[in-house]
């Protein structure tokens, strides 16, 4: 089994984009820490307010697609599906 891990980050375009992370992340975050074979989930805003840096690890590929699938369909994947992101994967 590889572990999985996501680094990058979540871009907001503008102050509206900002607002809707700062509404939503406090429970994406809760819930992503609550998914069984998450090993680390941390998002936190850069010095560049539009900027967040986002490191996700899991303990394997079944659990990392279980969380996209979850994100996909969560109030948080609707609410930020606008937001640029940039992301790398690895250990797939």
């Amino acid at each position: 089994m590889n572990i999985i891990t996501l680094t990058g980050q979540l871009i907001c375009q503008d102050e509206g984009e900002l607002a809707i992370v700062a509404e939503q992340l406090p429970r994406h975050i809760e819930a992503t820490r609550a998914e069984p074979g998450c090993i680390s989930f941390e998002v936190n805003q850069t010095e560049d307010p539009l900027v967040w840096d986002v490191s996700e690890c899991f303990q394997d590929v079944l659990s990392f697609e279980f969380h996209q699938a979850r994100v996909k369909a969560s109030e948080w994947g609707r609410a930020t599906a606008g937001i640029k992101r940039s992301y790398l994967v690895s250990g797939l």
